[in-house]
């Protein structure tokens, strides 16, 4: 009579085959790069975001500036403080914090890397012209569009 070894049934291999780690470090690996991927885009469009956003707060301030004491645009404001310069003026009335007025003229940069620029930081600008560009506005979308409405 035959008997069934029970040894050799019940005995099982344990652990995981070379594939089989193989596939798991190549799927975890195709993940990190998606991951990698998608946060490098959200980040280089919230920098966007914030770029344009810096511009067109600016943009309101001057805008609400020039309105507000009556400057024809094209026109410069009066001496305050020794200075002409726009943008002192918004800083000491309140109207743009001192981060922003160091990134208009240039001290600092945009959120983007680039750094803004004034044509004419004495001068208001005419109608559907922007105060201040951004350097990389000829790339990745860093401008707010030109229009009758600033």
């Amino acid at each position: 009579m035959k008997t069934a070894s029970p040894l050799r049934s019940s005995r099982r291999k344990h652990g995981f085959s070379l594939l089989e780690v193989t596939v798991v470090i190549a799927v975890l690996l195709s993940l990190t790069t998606v991951l990698i991927l998608g946060a490098r885009a959200w980040k280089n469009g919230s920098d966007r975001a914030g770029c344009i956003l810096n511009m067109r707060m600016v943009q309101t301030a001057v805008r609400s500036y020039q309105n507000l004491y009556e400057y024809n645009p094209g026109s410069m404001p009066y001496a305050e403080n020794g200075t002409q310069d726009i943008g002192a003026h918004l800083f000491l009335k309140g109207y743009i914090s001192g981060k922003m007025l160091n990134e208009m003229q240039g001290y600092a940069t945009c959120a983007g890397g680039g750094s803004y620029s004034r044509p004419h930081p004495d001068v208001f600008p005419p109608i559907g012209e922007l105060y201040i560009k951004c350097s990389m506005s000829s790339q990745e979308d860093h401008a707010l569009p030109d229009g009758p409405e600033w």
